[in-house]
């Protein structure tokens, strides 16, 4: 029978490790929400010897965190030229760096908190829909090699089955720094290291209000007390309630939807991913891919121009169970054991924002691609606060409300139609 629940979150052992008492108390830093960005930043100042608490309006990990596809990727959501046309070619080299060392955060954290989460460095290939975008590929991998990353490469058609066993492809990418884990594990091990080095972490304890009082203080109010804090750090993503105005007008709520197979064969994946690596398609409403620790293909996408609920997860899934087929037919009527959604915090221009806003500091928008850089950004976030305002590598980026959106993207059926169009005509 098909779950409607995150493969990652099935598969994984529950955080036992959450305080039953009430909210209360002074710390030195109110960490709100505990996915990859707030666990990380608890842990890392937990580790500095502050006094950390982690308020969750959930669950550990029940956001995107525990949500996604499971790539640890490097490389940017947005093609590497198109980074230098706007922002210059130093900052757009030292951003697309920002991606290579937040999967090497990852590694670090996995080793040294003995994490055990099936982390493995495999690569990834970005894949071309259409001739035209396996064009668009290789015009920029000049700059993109020669400026920024050595380690990649150009995969011709006449190669592509090399690395994926379908027709449906022209080409692709390949960036052979990008990992893969568990996430619902990795999750697990991260919020236990942010217990264990002496952070304090709230389940159900959504913030309902933010008061700043004269010293740069905070007393920050949930529904189970109120506990005051010398800094406060938003890792919320797309937090559709709470006193989050100012970021909810700059961060757009978007579904992505996940589904996943039965077991497959060894022969079966060799022939459809001999290479296991990640994989990515090029299409505004593409999809994205891998092969789990026990051998199911993680197939997920865009689907739908929606928001996340369970009608909306089965219709998705069913559009995704048609795109897989059509991509890999040999598969068979494979069964779908998993199918779910989650909600992405997207960005305008699909990068990334941090640092600190009304005597709040922050970290979100990372627009699919937040499984590494959440985690490395934590830790960035977490040096900011103890003092080191260098440590951020997403400062001086401006950050403009999105035009019309004041909460719920009631535009959002627009855009999809025009992604829709845009992948007919180009």
């Amino acid at each position: 029978m098909m779950r409607q629940m995150p493969y990652w979150h099935d598969t994984a052992a529950a955080f036992t490790g959450a305080e039953a008492g009430p909210v209360e108390g002074q710390v030195d830093v109110a960490v709100v929400g505990a996915g990859f960005t707030g666990l990380s930043a608890a842990l890392a100042l937990a580790e500095r010897g502050a006094r950390v608490v982690v308020l969750e309006a959930d669950r550990v990990i029940s956001g995107a965190s525990g949500r996604n596809g499971g790539h640890v990727n490097n490389g940017t959501a947005v093609d590497f030229g198109s980074i230098v046309e706007r922002l210059g070619l130093e900052q757009a080299r030292s951003l697309y760096h920002a991606y290579d060392d937040a999967v090497d955060t990852v590694e670090r954290i996995v080793s040294e908190q003995q994490i055990t989460c099936d982390f493995r460095r495999g690569g990834k290939i970005k894949l071309a829909a259409k001739p035209a975008h396996y064009d668009s590929i290789a015009r920029g991998f000049e700059l993109l090699r020669r400026e920024a990353d050595t380690e990649t490469d150009l995969v011709p058609r006449e190669r592509i089955r090399e690395e994926i066993g379908s027709d449906s492809f022209y080409g692709g990418l390949l960036y052979r720094k990008s990992a893969q884990m568990h996430m619902g594990r990795f999750g697990l091990g991260l919020a236990d290291a942010a217990k264990r080095h002496g952070a304090r972490i709230f389940e159900n304890a959504p913030v309902t209000a933010l008061k700043r009082l004269q010293g740069a203080r905070h007393v920050v109010t949930t529904p189970r007390g109120t506990v005051t804090a010398a800094q406060v750090l938003l890792a919320t993503g797309p937090s559709m309630q709470g006193p989050f105005f100012y970021f909810r007008r700059r961060v757009i709520p978007i579904g992505s939807f996940i589904i996943a197979t039965e077991p497959l064969s060894a022969a079966q994946l060799d022939a459809i991913m001999p290479t296991r690596r990640t994989a990515t398609t090029t299409k505004n409403i593409g999809n994205y891919f891998r092969i789990s620790p026990d051998d199911r293909l993680i197939w997920g996408g865009r689907a739908r121009f929606a928001l996340s609920s369970p009608t909306s997860d089965l219709k998705s899934g069913r559009i995704l169970e048609a795109t897989l087929h059509r991509t890999f037919p040999q598969l068979g009527q494979v069964r779908i054991d998993y199918c779910w959604g989650g909600v992405i915090d997207l960005t305008a221009d699909r990068l990334p924002r941090a640092g600190e806003h009304d005597g709040l500091f922050y970290a979100m928008g990372f627009s699919g691609h937040g499984a590494q850089m959440s985690v490395h950004m934590g830790q960035r976030m977490a040096a900011v606060l103890s003092g080191d305002g260098e440590a951020n590598p997403l400062r001086g980026l401006s950050w403009p409300a999105v035009p019309g959106h004041f909460g719920p993207p009631w535009f959002m059926p627009f855009v999809g139609a025009y992604y829709r169009l845009k992948d007919v005509l180009t």
